[in-house]
């Protein structure tokens, strides 16, 4: 039984639709959306038909753009030599959050997930080996998440690159900052152990 008008319950099944929004969760934006004027409702799918349209990969590292280069590629200021590979543009928002890394990056918009039907063939890799069969390439940084997928991604590329005497290197990673060691899982303090550095 519909509790509400037909129109509004597609509206909140919309919503319902989106990663991490339960039922009430969309009821709720759903019923924000028919408070706002016509004006903001407007500009409300007007920014979602914009975003749709307008934003594109980038030709170099596949992250998003508004049509070109990416800020990151177009900078003279970045390392043309030193490429991070992430799985999401979503990672290179946090990477940058840190202010500390000055390379490229590329994206590979996905892991190999093979329980989710995600090969090789579904990411961005064969753009990634093109950049560095190009030359002028230092080193690649593998950061991918440490689980099962992001660690399979990761050797996999290591495994591809080889042949190219590029260094490919992995982000480290154990203990966080303000952890406690008698929460830390075994994997965890062992890759802390394995990541160790001198003071």
């Amino acid at each position: 039984m519909e509790y509400f008008p037909a129109p509004l319950e597609k509206l909140v099944e919309q919503f319902a639709s989106l990663p991490g929004i339960g039922g009430k969760s969309a009821q709720r934006l759903a019923f924000y959306m028919l408070s706002l004027s016509d004006e903001e409702a407007r500009e409300f799918a007007g920014a979602i038909l914009e975003a749709k349209e307008q934003v594109t990969c980038c030709p170099v590292c596949q992250n998003l753009t508004a049509g070109g280069l990416c800020p990151i590629c177009a900078s003279p200021k970045r390392d043309e030599g030193v490429i991070c590979v992430v799985a999401d543009p979503r990672d290179v928002a946090a990477m940058e959050r840190a202010r500390e890394y000055v390379g490229r990056y590329h994206v590979l918009h996905g892991v190999i997930s093979p329980m989710n039907h995600v090969g090789p063939d579904d990411l961005q890799i064969k753009s990634l080996v093109e950049r560095v069969a190009q030359g002028g390439i230092r080193e690649v940084i593998m950061a991918t998440n440490p689980d099962t997928e992001g660690e399979a991604t990761a050797m996999y590329l290591a495994r591809l690159l080889k042949p190219f005497g590029v260094r490919v290197t992995r982000l480290a990673y154990g203990i966080p900052v303000g952890g406690h060691l008698e929460f830390a899982d075994d994997a965890t303090l062992t890759r802390a152990l394995e990541g160790r550095m001198e003071l």
